[in-house]
This record gives structure tokens, sequence and C-alpha cells, in this order.
């Protein structure tokens, strides 16, 4: 029986386990923490974001640069397969009203459970604390409790995970055994730092929504979060990769009214009021929203204030360190691949976050992760 190895034991190297088994191969997991899937169930703390139901024309469109070559992975394996690969293991899933899909247990350990039994039954074996060190005269070198092993499996799978989230296994590590230059690492879905004036501090913590960011011609609807070292929180996820990359940040604090109703509201009497009564009275504006408008200056008034209000230019510090993003940009890049595996050693292909392409939160980043997972496990089974 033909051996693979796989390394690894994220969402990517599952999904190509499970492959390289249905294909009859004799499958080990090698994983350098002592337990699985551990930042896979880090991500699902807060409710397990599997994938995005929605047209594939649109969902093919948020991996930006890398759609090209991942177009055919995710078409074979795209939203509606995770659903239906998420009900096979029995975890009935269902949509929320921004087209997430989450599984009605909305926690990622009944899925995990459930899939590891899939996996025994398929006879996966699956070595825990086993540590990659590159290879040696042909064979693959790892570090485990009962000292170094060297293995020569007929084809390996690497699934290492990008550079983010050391603590749970993502480090990098591996940059140095793989071989190939890499893309730069750099930070994606992170949170962005700011130096707030001292009339922010009673707001940490506070959400501002609605809001609107533009960044260029990119704009997203939703909410962030105020913390004292900036701003996070899934929509500024969603324009990280533009802001990282030198983008300006304008805020419109009332995304579902126009300037000109913003204006007319403004021009209201308004009496004995106070300003900042008079923006609470006529727009409803309060709170955090008031606050980051005064991070801008004094408040002017009139057709000047709605402006601000509808266009609030937001100067970041840069974005929050490498390990506290939720993901990285960068990695192997394409160029180093046929299909999925590395063209300077036959035989090791690479899979999920290590590849040099990234995605945002929403389904997306965990897709692409158990899609290129599959693709590779059937690629390394097929080769």
């Amino acid at each position: 029986m033909k051996r693979a190895l796989v390394i690894g034991a994220g969402p990517a190297g599952l999904m190509a386990a499970g492959a390289l088994a249905d294909a009859g191969l004799s499958v080990t997991v090698a994983e350098a923490k002592p337990t699985v899937g551990r930042k896979f169930l880090m991500a699902g703390k807060s409710g397990l974001n599997l994938t995005k139901d929605e047209p594939l024309e649109g969902f093919l469109a948020a991996y930006g640069g890398a759609r090209a070559w991942l177009e055919p992975i995710l078409r074979d394996f795209g939203p509606q397969a995770v659903q239906d690969w998420a009900r096979g293991l029995g975890q009935e899933v269902f949509t929320g009203s921004s087209g997430r899909v989450f599984p009605k247990a909305m926690k990622a350990s009944p899925l995990l459970r459930a899939w590891l039994r899939e996996l025994d039954g398929k006879g996966v074996r699956f070595e825990t604390r086993w540590r990659w060190q590159g290879w040696r005269d042909g064979a693959t070198v790892c570090e485990t409790p009962d000292g170094e092993q060297e293995l020569t499996p007929d084809v390996t799978v690497l699934a290492l995970g990008g550079a983010s989230w050391a603590r749970l296994g993502s480090d990098g590590a591996w940059a140095k055994w793989i071989g190939v230059p890499l893309a730069e690492f750099r930070p994606a879905n992170m949170g962005f730092r700011r130096e707030w004036s001292r009339f922010m501090e009673p707001h940490f913590g506070a959400p501002v929504k609605p809001v609107r960011l533009t960044v260029g011609e990119q704009s997203v609807v939703g909410e962030f979060v105020v913390s004292r070292k900036g701003i996070e929180g899934s929509v500024v996820y969603a324009v990280s990769a533009a802001l990282r990359d030198g983008g300006d940040l304008v805020l419109d604090l009332l995304p579902d009214l126009t300037l000109e109703q913003v204006e007319k509201r403004l021009a209201k009497p308004r009496g004995k009021n106070s300003l900042s009564n008079h923006l609470r009275k006529t727009l409803g504006l309060k709170g955090v929203k008031v606050a980051l408008l005064r991070e801008g200056g004094a408040l002017p008034e009139g057709a000047a204030l709605a402006a601000r209000i509808k266009a609030l230019p937001l100067a970041l510090d840069g974005p929050a360190p490498l390990d506290e993003a939720i993901s990285t940009a960068g990695g192997v890049p394409v160029e180093a691949l046929d299909g999925l595996m590395l063209k300077d050693r036959p035989g090791v292909f690479c899979a999920g976050e290590m590849l040099d392409w990234e995605a945002p939160t929403g389904g997306y980043l965990l897709t692409g992760c158990l899609a290129t997972g599959l693709a590779a496990g059937r690629q390394a089974a097929e080769y």
C-alpha cells in the first residue's frame, strides 16, 4: 500500500488526509501541537463561519489577485459543497441574514469531533507533537517526543498554516525548510493601530454601527469596535488588505442617510441645545460616533459638519502585528507550483494558508483552506 504523509492537522491538512485515504493510501498526519485543529476551534469560539452563501461569481471575486489559479479549485469545492460536506458529517447548517453559513451547533468542536471520527474510520493515523524539520537525504525529518524520526512516504502534503497565531501552531517556522523563495508574509484580516486622544477613553470597547468604511474604490457597511489600541472587527477586516497596502480610510457615520438629508436635519433650529444635543436629537448621533467626529478636531457647523459626518477621514498608525492577525498573506507562490505540487520537489504538495493567497473573513478564508486541502490530497493521490 502506498504511504502518504500529511504535515499539519488544520482544516487543509484534514481535508487532504481524507482525500488520500479515500484513494486507498495509508495516511499519517503529523501535527506539531498536542491536539489537532487548534486554530479551527478558536475560529469557531464565537460561531464557526464555514462559508458564504452567495452566487459563485461574487464569491470568487473575494480572492482578488489569486482568483485566477484558485478558481478551478473553488469551483470543484465551493460554498454549496462545503455545506453538503458539513451535513455529511451530521452537522446541519443555516444561513444568517448576511449570507454567512454556520453549523446549527455554532461551535467548531462538534464538527471537528465528527470529522475526526470519520477519518479514524478511514484508517488515518495521527501523530501529535511531531514537528517537521525539513528533509535530509530524501527523507522527511520530524522532531518527536521519542526523538528524531525520518520518514520516506510516497507522497507528502504540507498544510503548515500561515505565520499568525503562533500559540495555535501557525508560526511560519516552516519557511526555512521549504526550499523555495516565498512571498513576504504580511498580516491579513487584522485590526489597525491608532493613538487616540483622551476623549476616546470612555468609548473603548464600544461598537460603531452602522458605519460605512471606504478605502479607495472599496466600500463596506457593517460595524467595528474601538479598542484601546485602535479599531478592529469584521468590517475592518473586509478592507484590511487595501488599508495595509497604503489606502486611506474614510468613515460614513450615517450610511442610511444621504448628505442632503443630513444637511436638512442639521439645519433645523437648534434653540438652546448644545451641538451635542442637536446631533443626538436630529440625527441620533451620540456616544462613540460623536467622539470619532471630535477626533477630527473642533466640530464645525452646517454643511461642513454634514460633510464630516458623511466622509470622516480616520488616520491610522498601521496594521496590528503579524501574530495578532487572523490570517496572513504571502507564503508559497503559485510560480513555485505545478498544480499544488512543488516544482522542485516532486511528490510534495502544498495546501491551505501556507500558499500565497488571502481572502476576507466571512467564510471565504475557511472555504479556501478546505478546498485547497481537498485538491492537494487528490492531486497527491493521483501522482
